[in-house]
């Protein structure tokens, strides 16, 4: 129960990488927000609640400052403060550069990229005057080295990580610490269409010799959620079994 009295807001936490972290910080004793743009959000957090802490969720649009703004409001309303942030909420629109449309690119720099930046603006309000709090952002490899088909995903988590660097030197004077997270090749919804032909090629990449699960990626962002972290920012902890090294 290392985060017992903590309050956690994940985006993108009605399924996938985000329902994992909202629960493994939950079994940690931390309070949970969610928010999502799908009514599952209610039902996640319902299920969060069964570990004994408060779960709430909420319908919001972090490409929309409006909202996040709302988001933020909602928050402190309920729990007065806010001490973890998880920017996780991301999308993929996969194309061949010369084929990527604009609605492709934009819709991705707008989730990953924009929507990172405006809750990690808010929740930064929020923390400086706390003097205290941690701010984890989910990237990816891909914005490390690049993917074919992927130029707006991996432009998007090139740019949060980026950002991750810039927030942590900004913030840890004032006691918060920005920090990301880099998944490899993880069994999600969004991987598991892929071909098995697909799946061995990128198995063969990984020296660990298998694709990493949602809690793997979940249990690193629990660390650096954790009090274990606190002389720990500005970092990129890649969770990919060792394929990108």
């Amino acid at each position: 129960m290392v985060l017992k009295d903590k309050v956690a807001l994940i985006t993108g936490g009605a399924r996938g990488i985000g329902k994992e972290i909202a629960l493994e910080l939950a079994r940690r004793g931390a309070d949970i927000v969610i928010c999502d743009l799908i009514e599952e959000v209610s039902a996640t957090a319902k299920e969060i609640e069964k570990l004994g802490v408060t779960a709430v969720g909420y319908v919001a649009d972090i490409t929309n400052k409006t909202d996040v703004d709302q988001l933020m409001t909602n928050i402190l309303a309920k729990f007065s403060r806010l001490d973890i942030l998880v920017n996780n909420a991301g999308i993929t629109r996969d194309n061949l550069l010369i084929r990527m449309s604009d609605e492709e690119w934009d819709s991705v720099i707008a989730v990953n990229l924009k929507g990172t930046f405006n809750c990690l603006r808010a929740a930064a309000k929020i923390m400086i005057k706390q003097r205290s709090g941690k701010i984890i952002n989910v990237a990816s490899v891909v914005g490390m080295m690049g993917n074919m088909g992927q130029a707006n995903y991996a432009a998007s988590k090139g740019g949060v990580i980026s950002l991750t660097k810039s927030a942590a030197k900004e913030l840890a004077s004032r006691g918060v610490t920005v920090n990301a997270v880099a998944p490899g090749y993880i069994e999600t919804k969004m991987t598991e269409v892929l071909s098995d032909k697909v799946k061995e090629m990128f198995e063969t990449l990984i020296p660990m010799k298998r694709a990493g699960t949602a809690n793997d990626v979940a249990r690193v962002v629990s660390f650096l959620a954790s009090a274990d972290a606190d002389y720990v920012t500005g970092q990129v902890i890649k969770v990919d079994g060792g394929m990108l090294m």
